[in-house]
């Protein structure tokens, strides 16, 4: 035998590295793994949020600027900032009020946005809620796209509308944004905004649902050894059971988007979960049972 597989040999013989203690070194690496990727993922999801494209002034000056800051809870909506500078053309350098009306109207809505701002007033930001088209049921690999955005410039007394171009910036915690027009030939087609879900979002989900799995594996490995061997029947565990077993829908709540009820993740995963559980306190119960009958 060589030295090094005398020594390795013997090292086993010791019990340096025991199976079990070789296992909690691995599911506690994993774990580091795990957490230094959700991490890195995060910071590098939060660097890269910035001006998604950069819009030019219109012929008079103007400048409109759209912050995607929210996706509503119903996936239905996409809530952004638009920000109206008039240029120095329409405004009194003194006052930097309007010198004349200025209107702004955005296509794309859930319902129609039109702000006007009168001559003497100052221009401000406003809330725009975009319309979203949703694919909920690929959770967490979901996708959403708005409808063609654009937005039109009415100044004066003539009101004729000028096609603005837009600055998107992305405020939007969570999400991936895209920005993109219908028609990448012509400067002037509207825009069109997607969403996906963050890699880091992503690793926080499937996190969630490995916990889900190692509750049900743990569940069965406990019942199952005390199935065997009722004179292992430990009654406090039998509460164990009943706190795992409400645990389930709240973790299944704290799932990045809270998938809609009755998705392919309650019928693949939280389903079997619960049907583990409910296997592991009915076995625990016949143990129960045995160790009592023995006695």
């Amino acid at each position: 035998m060589r030295s090094g597989e005398r020594s390795l040999s013997e090292a086993h013989r010791r019990g340096w590295w025991p199976p079990t203690k070789l296992g909690a070194v691995v599911l506690f690496g994993l774990i580091a793994g795990a957490m230094v990727a959700s991490v890195l993922l995060y910071v590098n999801g939060a660097a890269s949020k910035s001006v998604l494209t950069h819009g030019r002034p219109t012929s008079s000056g103007i400048t409109v600027t759209l912050n995607l800051v929210t996706v509503q809870n119903s996936y239905d909506e996409l809530v952004g900032d638009l920000a109206v500078k008039p240029g120095p053309t329409l405004v009194d350098e003194a006052t930097y009020a309007l010198k004349e009306d200025l209107t702004v109207a955005v296509t794309s809505v859930t319902t129609p946005v039109r702000r006007t701002w009168s001559k003497g007033m100052l221009p401000g930001v406003f809330p725009v809620p975009l319309t979203l088209a949703r694919d909920v049921e690929r959770w967490p690999f979901d996708s959403y796209h708005t409808g063609p955005i654009t937005v039109e410039l009415f100044t004066g007394a003539s009101q004729t509308p000028e096609r603005a171009s837009v600055t998107f910036g992305d405020l939007v915690g969570g999400w991936k944004v895209h920005v993109g027009r219908v028609n990448n030939a012509n400067d002037s087609s509207p825009y069109v905004v997607e969403l996906g879900r963050s890699a880091s979002t992503m690793v926080f989900a499937v996190v969630i649902l490995c916990i889900f799995v190692a509750i049900a594996a743990i569940g069965l490995f406990v019942a199952l050894q005390t199935f065997r061997n009722p004179a292992m029947f430990q009654a406090p565990l039998a509460t164990w059971y009943a706190a795992m077993l409400f645990a389930v829908l709240p973790l299944r709540n704290a799932l990045p988007g809270s998938p809609a009820f009755g998705s392919w993740i309650d019928l693949t995963i939280v389903l079997w979960v619960l049907v583990a559980l409910v296997v592991s306190m009915l076995l625990y119960i016949a143990a129960w049972w045995r160790a009592l009958s023995t006695t």
